[in-house]
């Protein structure tokens, strides 16, 4: 047995760094180190509670609206405030404009440049790959970024800035939309859909969503390859493999995306076996054994602390380890389409369980069924109706906010006492997929996903199945550690 320390990694936001046990070429165990120790729970502590509104969105600067909307739903929580239906409507589409422009980042940027080198030279697809996809040479680079900036304008009206907007209050979104502004949504995103048709998939976005399996997803593949990207991704994929990489526990969990009233775009639950069960967040326990905290008792956590301990006995990183039931679950678009119910979907994950290239295509599917919706809601918006409700002065309350960011599930936990922060709690999605070993010694679900995966030389760093398994959770470790 050897023994092969991984890290830091390269198009990861955040410090990550993963040890490997290995035996005949193979992973035998692996242990996820989240680094870097950030402490937000502290900083909040006795702040004033709509402070949060400030502090929050500066855990991280690429999904600080989803860290905003889950403060914004504690509060709200813990206030018993209700949103006007223009200010529901304003605050799906600020996070969904993140969450999108979060995916394009991923599938552009951070994973498909891996295929761009050169220890795939021998492969049929090289050149082309290399030629479209290759860290800032490649073609890609010059069509999405101006893509992606241009989407992102959407920001601008919708919450005056990204990141760390302060549009998202707990009454809805402070910034009201005009109807001048409303046409100019719509033709933002007029024009960022047809760059997905023309570019990403080469065939309409219902078209995309329609797919209702993995054989129909081959069949439309072989009738675009080297015409768009997401079919270019597929031929890799399948030349790979890597529909067989990167298995984790096969449960999966999702709060809940893009909720209106009581409806949401993608429903809450927990996949199991093949079946969806509803959602019980009472039963989140934070495990601290093998973390850099205090603790000896798994926490639910409303009650839960986050204090740091380095050096502890048998820990090895910062990051706690939450658990459902006791038990390791993953989260993310794979997670939120499995409860969604997307026939595709289903299909992938029963067939070949969760994997590298399910992750990747459910992100991508996100990006042809959420658009659509954004155009709808952007529709509804009632200019000169109201945005926002007050907030209103609290002395001693609770509040649960649980949001979708593009990684998975947040959740924000919030005691108020006297009229100051009391005690505020974070798990985000990389806490969940990224986590430490428990009490009893389960791995976490990238722990869990490395395990078995062979390690070849590559000469360039960590082994290459690695790379391609870490990327596909597309972590966010600034926010697994607050």
């Amino acid at each position: 047995m050897t023994r092969l320390v991984v890290g830091p990694f390269n198009r990861v936001e955040g410090d990550l760094e993963v040890t490997l046990d290995v035996a005949d070429n193979q992973v035998q165990a692996a242990y996820v180190n989240s680094p870097m120790y950030r402490g937000f729970e502290q900083i909040l502590k006795d702040k004033p509670p709509l402070d949060a509104l400030v502090y929050v969105p500066r855990i991280c600067g690429i999904c600080s609206v989803a860290q905003s909307a889950a403060s914004a739903q504690a509060l709200a929580d813990a206030m018993g405030l209700k949103s006007p239906e223009n200010g529901l409507l304003a605050a799906n589409l600020t996070l969904a404009a993140e969450n999108l422009a979060d995916h394009l980042t991923h599938f552009y940027l951070f994973f498909m440049p891996d295929f761009a080198r050169d220890y795939y030279r021998n492969r049929s697809w090289f050149s082309a790959a290399q030629a479209r996809f290759k860290s800032v040479r490649g073609s890609a680079t010059a069509e999405v970024l101006p893509a992606r900036a241009k989407f992102m304008h959407l920001m601008g009206y919708l919450a005056g800035k990204w990141p760390h907007t302060l549009s998202l209050q707990p009454g809805g979104s402070s910034r009201s939309i005009e109807l001048a502004e409303q046409i100019r949504l719509s033709i933002l995103l007029t024009e960022f859909r047809l760059f997905l048709e023309r570019t990403l998939f080469g065939d309409k976005l219902e078209s995309v969503s329609s797919l209702d399996s993995e054989s129909a997803l081959l069949a439309w593949m072989q009738s675009r390859k080297s015409k768009a990207d997401l079919p270019r991704f597929l031929e890799i994929s399948y030349d790979l493999n890597l529909h067989k990489l990167g298995r984790a526990t096969d449960r999966f969990m999702s709060y809940g995306a893009y909720h209106e009233g009581g409806n949401s775009l993608f429903p809450s639950g927990l996949w199991e076996e093949g079946q969806i069960h509803t959602l019980d967040i009472s039963a989140i326990r934070e495990d601290v054994s093998h973390s850099w905290m205090e603790g000896e008792a798994a926490l639910a956590p409303a009650t839960g602390y986050t204090l740091p301990q380095p050096g502890k006995t048998g820990a090895y990183s910062w990051c706690k380890a939450p658990r459902l039931n006791g038990l390791v679950v993953e989260t993310g678009a794979l997670a939120r389409q499995l409860m969604a119910g997307h026939p595709l979907v289903v299909d992938l994950v029963l067939r070949h369980g969760g994997n590298v290239t399910a992750r990747v295509i459910a992100r991508l599917l996100e990006l042809a069924r959420v658009l659509p919706a954004m155009e709808e809601w952007v529709k509804r918006l009632r200019p000169g109706e109201p945005f926002c409700n007050n907030a209103t002065p609290l002395d001693d309350a609770r509040g649960i906010g649980l949001v979708e960011a593009a990684r998975g599930s947040l959740g924000h936990w919030l005691e108020i006492r006297k009229g100051k922060i009391a005690n505020y709690q974070i798990i985000a999605p990389t806490t969940w997929n990224f986590s430490p070993r428990d009490t009893a010694g389960n791995p976490g679900a990238l722990e869990h996903a490395l395990v078995g995966v062979p390690i070849e030389d590559n000469n360039d760093g960590a082994p290459i199945a690695v790379q391609h398994i870490v990327r596909s959770f597309d972590p966010c470790m600034v926010c697994t550690v607050h």
